[in-house]
């Protein structure tokens, strides 16, 4: 396609959607503090942090067949089938505060296995929409630095959304009482809903034209040749867990710890910066990849952040000030300075996802779409890191299932010096 001329429709297009995926996975670590305190699961990190695991486990399953969609009709049906899939997940979820309440299977809330499908189903959506944004971007930057530029942009708005989702979620939720129950964020459920429905409708009539793409005739297994694609698909799967479980693990250390009436919608807000700080990272990076390599953001962006977990893991017993949402307006809270510092990670964090995807499929042509399939496979690491998390927080401690992030960020250091190294097959 001409490199010079950019098609703004399905820019804009791809960018709104960018959103609406981040508003859907969010849901799942502040609504963890709810199911929590679930007669059954009784305080367990491990099964508040299921609903997220439920959510990127469809990854696994719809990540590469998504790859396929693309291919065999089109990024705009593609689209509509993730949007519909994804009002039906959240509906779902909605029935889990109607159906089974109550009453147990398997030792657990009946009505908690309702809320799972739901948001497996929603994973499944997410998974659709985040396999067209991604390529999309990239083709209609030209690939390169001004793709890779695009993905960030429209990673802005996937951080706006990150931002106010924990937030909006942990001040519906307030404090945390054994009556609180899933009906309580059914404000948040209607909205995203409402976005889902509204956002097929546009669809149908926006006049959006398909980038042109080559039909590539490759296998999964003829792209494993590539050696810097299957080091970043493997970096992919371990940044996913890094980016969820640092917040996402945070949100339930505060809520269990700060010991205030209101500690949920402190750590709903204290999250929500996290993604708020992505949010300035993303749009920073939007403006200097043009100029700045991937391999040097990623790099850089690695380094820092190793120095930042490990700090916050090493800081509990030093008290901080931050601004905060605390429940009836803004204020200064006291709350550990790891917190601090682990919220500043979503700077670094924040333009990792498009450099390793970027540094990923260079050279791979008419064959991205599928390798995008692969990389969507690979993003059940959301799941999956945040889970070994949290089961290490039940057995130790949450500072120490902190390792997990260092250990996943290290490898993405070593991709960036060193694995992304382009190779013919």
């Amino acid at each position: 396609m001409n490199k010079n001329k950019i098609n703004w429709v399905a820019v804009l297009t791809m960018m709104f959607l960018f959103g609406m995926i981040s508003f859907v996975t969010n849901l799942a670590a502040p609504i963890g503090n709810i199911w929590k305190i679930q007669p059954g699961i009784d305080g367990s990190s491990f099964w508040g942090m299921m609903g997220n695991m439920m959510n990127f486990l469809a990854y696994l399953f719809m990540g590469i067949p998504a790859g396929k969609l693309i291919t065999n009709l089109g990024y705009k049906k593609t689209t509509l089938i993730g949007v519909g899939v994804g009002f039906f997940g959240v509906l779902i979820q909605f029935l889990s505060g109607k159906i089974g309440v109550g009453a147990t299977l398997a030792g657990l809330p009946a009505n908690f296995f309702v809320y799972l499908l739901g948001a497996f189903v929603c994973g499944f959506s997410v998974c659709i929409l985040n396999t067209v944004v991604n390529p999309m971007l990239t083709l209609l930057g030209g690939g390169g630095n001004r793709g890779n530029q695009l993905v960030q942009i429209g990673g802005t708005f996937n951080s706006l959304m990150g931002t106010i989702t924990p937030m909006l979620v942990g001040a519906l939720i307030g404090q945390i009482t054994k009556e609180t129950a899933i009906s309580d964020v059914n404000t948040v459920l209607f909205m995203a809903m409402g976005v889902f429905a509204a956002t097929f409708a546009v669809l149908i009539f926006v006049p959006f034209v398909e980038p042109e793409q080559e039909k590539s005739d490759a296998s999964v297994k003829s792209l494993l040749k590539y050696s810097h694609l299957v080091y970043g698909v493997i970096a992919i799967f371990l940044y996913v867990g890094v980016e969820v479980g640092i917040p996402g693990t945070l949100n339930f250390y505060l809520t269990d710890t700060l010991g205030t009436s209101n500690a949920a919608t402190t750590a709903g807000f204290v999250a929500g910066t996290y993604w708020f700080l992505m949010l300035c990272g993303r749009f920073i990076s939007s403006l200097i990849s043009g100029k700045v390599s991937s391999k040097t953001q990623l790099a850089v962006t690695c380094a820092v952040a190793i120095v930042l977990v490990i700090s916050a893991m090493f800081t509990t017993n030093v008290q901080a000030s931050m601004p905060v949402f605390t429940g009836s307006g803004f204020g200064m809270a006291q709350v550990p300075l790891t917190a601090v510092l682990l919220v500043c990670c979503g700077l670094c964090t924040s333009v990792m996802w498009g450099t390793i995807f970027n540094l990923s499929v260079e050279g791979l042509g008419k064959h991205s779409a599928l390798a995008s399939g692969l990389f969507m496979t690979m993003v059940v690491g959301g799941g999956v890191l945040p889970l070994v998390q949290n089961a290490i927080a039940d057995a130790v401690s949450y500072m120490a299932s902190y390792w997990v992030i260092v250990a996943a960020l290290a490898y993405m250091l070593w991709f960036a010096l060193f694995g992304s190294k382009v190779k013919n097959a």
